[in-house]
This record gives C-alpha cells, sequence and structure tokens, in this order.
C-alpha cells in the first residue's frame, strides 16, 4: 500500500468469515489501546469506529517515518490477532489479509468519510443514533463525551459549532449511497 507522509488516509480491516473482532466491551478498550501505543506517534487521529466485525480510522499521518508506521500497523494488528486467540482459544488470521488504506484527497471526501465511519453502527442497525454508538468518536467531536483520541481540529475548522457539525452529520447521512458501505 502506497503511503506518504503529511496526508490524510481512510484505515479499514474486517475479520475472516464474518468472525466476531470483538467478542466483549474489554476487547474494544484494548484494541484502542494498541491502537494508541503503536500508532499514535505516527497519526492524528481525527475519527474512528469499532464495529462488531470490522474497524474504520480516520487519520493524517504527521510523520515522514512511513516505515516505522507500517510496522507498527502491522504489530498493532498482529499482538491484538495473539492476544484475542489466547483469550478465547483460537487459532490462525483474524483478520482479512490486505488492510485497506484509502488516501484522502480533498475536503469534501474528508467530511464524506468521516461521517461514514461514524455512520456504521446506524447503518448495521446496532444503534438508532450516531450518538449511541460507545466505540465510535463521534460522541467526542459531538461534545458529549471527553474522549481524547480523536482531534477536534476538523470540527473546529470547518465548522462554526458542534451544532453545526451534528446537523451535516444527520443530513449527510441522508444522502451516502450504499455502494460505499465497506
Amino acid at each position: 500500500m502506497e503511503t506518504y507522509p503529511f496526508q490524510y488516509y481512510h484505515l479499514y480491516n474486517r475479520t475472516n468469515n464474518d468472525e466476531l473482532l470483538f467478542k466483549e466491551k474489554k476487547n474494544y478498550l484494548y484494541f484502542l489501546g494498541k491502537y494508541r501505543r503503536y500508532l499514535a506517534e505516527f497519526v492524528d487521529t481525527h475519527a474512528y469506529c469499532l464495529m462488531p466485525t470490522h474497524f474504520h480510522f480516520l487519520f493524517y499521518i504527521k510523520s515522514e517515518d512511513i516505515a516505522n508506521f507500517k510496522r507498527n500497523l502491522g504489530i498493532l494488528l498482529s499482538s491484538y490477532t495473539k492476544a484475542i486467540n489466547k483469550k478465547y482459544g483460537r487459532h490462525g488470521s483474524l483478520f482479512q489479509q490486505h488492510t485497506k488504506m484509502k488516501i484522502i484527497y480533498d475536503e469534501s471526501y474528508l467530511l464524506t468519510v468521516m461521517n461514514y465511519i461514524h455512520q456504521n453502527p446506524v447503518r448495521h442497525g446496532l444503534v438508532e443514533r450516531l450518538e449511541d454508538w460507545e466505540f465510535s468518536s463521534y460522541p467526542d467531536l459531538a461534545g458529549m463525551r471527553k474522549g481524547s483520541l480523536p482531534k477536534r481540529d476538523i470540527i473546529e475548522s470547518r465548522f462554526g459549532s458542534v451544532d453545526e457539525f451534528k446537523a451535516f452529520s444527520e443530513q449527510l447521512m441522508k444522502g451516502i449511497r450504499g455502494e460505499y458501505w465497506v
């Protein structure tokens, strides 16, 4: 996967055979802890959503050290897999073969991806409202929680208020076509 410093990316992957990636709440928290440990020095995270069988992150690569970023991304995924295998008595690969990373070239796509990520739990029928999914950055960005992982600068620089961001998110949810869902 071609990766460049000082660019926004949408990172995502899913499990093999729709197996649960997160079997209990502590798995979600453990994964986020590993994400911070292995990737925080390389990226600024702007949005994320952990779903039962997959994950999404929107981040900006702030480091020129792409080789170590990629190495640490591999360590994150393999160490999480090893921990889940050990805890639940399973064997083999947890994730599909290739983690996907799409570069985000323009402002419109950046905002669309951010909202797409947040809308996953609603689109998959897990909750009715964006703010109800605990394992998403939406509650943080919408001012309902004070999480420290997502950077708020996209919201602060592109919207006049948190209320404008929330209204934009609700409006955009009505317009994303099904073929864009991963």
